[in-house]
């Protein structure tokens, strides 16, 4: 009896102390539509290997601007999760105001780090003053895609190369009865395909602290743009339901983020869909922007365990099984070798329209923040002149682009030129 009475003892305090150690982390991540199926699949794969960390989810960020707006009124409020998910082109602006932790002493800490096999180029999207304080978790580049029902349909076969071969796409579509040829996602977040249009020029959006865009290649992207939405009579669609008429078989070809593909096939229709690469402007595009997010320490804890159990959280998703995760369930590229090449060995011959964004990763350039601290109200003035050529308000584009870079520039941080 007294063996059974320590017995029960020494189970009961073991489980007090276990009891003890459990530590809560809090987490926030942006589009719910494309990432709840990830951490849906992350999570019990965490829980086993750490099961004294419960990971409790925020409400998710409607988009990366939102995000960033979120954490820094959270910031002001000392309500900061522990772990939040930021656009790859909102990193720096936290990082400046002291919001995200380097996470260089957790990763001193690990005795094998460099072999979790982070691209460099994409850890440096991460990197500041030489530190890195952003994981990069997912990594997305645009592209093509394609109703191939509704192209053949109009006799064609291949896919677009340049904008100039997707206006004649979209003319040949119309007169074989596609009402609604092409959507191309000028709406998209941080003003992305801006950024694409003047990469694919081999041209940055901003330099220093000027915007670059009152150039020849700004014209260009202008002219480009405006051809594109007249010529194909292309509808303004909010970006939801353009997304959801693809899906639906509605619209022929659309031009937006691989991040997307996932989404678009759990909803997908009776059709053939295809993935290609992003068109060029005169051949193939000079580079394009990394889209994506990174997993950025912004925890105001001074415990130690509950601060460990966040670097093991933000290290999990990003490596390894974690980011393979990504790529199983979205149309984002793990920023990460081990998953790319070991993980997802097969993945990519059995998934095909995935393998378009891996192919375009050597045209990988940075997506651009707007310095200073107008830089999201900067994102939301360029959105809104771009509508105007959408809604088609604008139709000088000589004059447009004088008008926005004058917009712009008085919104930029002092000595721009």
């Amino acid at each position: 009896m007294k063996r059974t009475l320590t017995a029960v003892a020494l189970l009961a305090a073991a489980t007090a102390a276990q009891a003890q150690d459990k530590v809560t982390i809090e987490f926030a991540y942006p589009y719910s539509h494309l990432f709840d199926v990830t951490y849906e699949k992350i999570l019990p794969k965490f829980k086993e290997q750490y099961p004294h960390i419960d990971v409790q989810m925020r409400a998710a960020y409607e988009g990366y601007e939102d995000g960033t707006n979120t954490i820094l009124r959270e910031a002001v409020s000392g309500n900061l999760p522990d772990v939040t998910m930021q656009g790859l082109n909102r990193q720096a602006i936290l990082v400046e105001k002291g919001i995200a932790k380097s996470l260089e002493p957790f990763i001193a800490k690990e005795a094998d780090f460099a072999k979790e096999g982070y691209h460099e180029a994409m850890l440096e999207l991460g990197t500041f003053d030489s530190k890195v304080h952003g994981l990069p978790f997912s990594v997305s580049l645009p592209v093509g895609y394609y109703n191939m029902d509704l192209m053949k349909k109009a006799g064609i076969t291949e896919y677009p190369k340049t904008w100039k071969d997707v206006v004649s796409a979209c003319k040949t579509m119309r007169a074989n009865g596609v009402s609604n040829p092409m959507f191309w996602g000028w709406n998209i977040t941080g003003n992305w395909f801006l950024q694409a249009m003047m990469w694919s020029q081999n041209e940055p959006t901003v330099k220093g602290n000027k915007v670059n865009i009152d150039g020849d290649a700004g014209l260009t992207a202008f002219n480009t743009m405006h051809t594109l939405f007249r010529e194909c009579e292309m509808k303004n669609l909010e970006w939801k339901e353009a997304l959801s008429s693809f899906a639906t078989g509605e619209i022929g070809m659309m031009f937006w983020s691989t991040s997307a593909l996932g989404a678009v096939e759990r909803a997908q229709g009776d059709f053939t869909l295809k993935t290609g690469p992003f068109p060029g402007i005169e051949g193939k595009p000079m580079g394009l922007p990394a889209g994506g997010n990174s997993a950025m320490l912004v925890s105001t804890s001074d415990d130690p365990k509950e601060l460990e159990a966040a670097w093991l959280w933000l290290k999990f998703i990003t490596s390894g099984e974690g980011a393979a995760e990504v790529a199983r369930t979205t149309g984002y590229m793990p920023p990460n070798k081990a998953a790319n090449e070991i993980i997802l060995k097969d993945f990519y011959d059995q998934n095909p329209n995935k393998m378009t964004a891996v192919t375009q990763l050597p045209l990988l350039r940075e997506w651009q923040a707007y310095p200073g601290d107008n830089g999201l109200a900067i994102t939301q003035v360029i959105y809104d002149g771009i509508e105007r050529i959408v809604v088609g308000d604008a139709d000088d584009m000589e004059e447009f682009r004088e008008e926005l870079f004058e917009e712009v520039q008085e919104l930029m941080p002092a000595n721009g030129s």
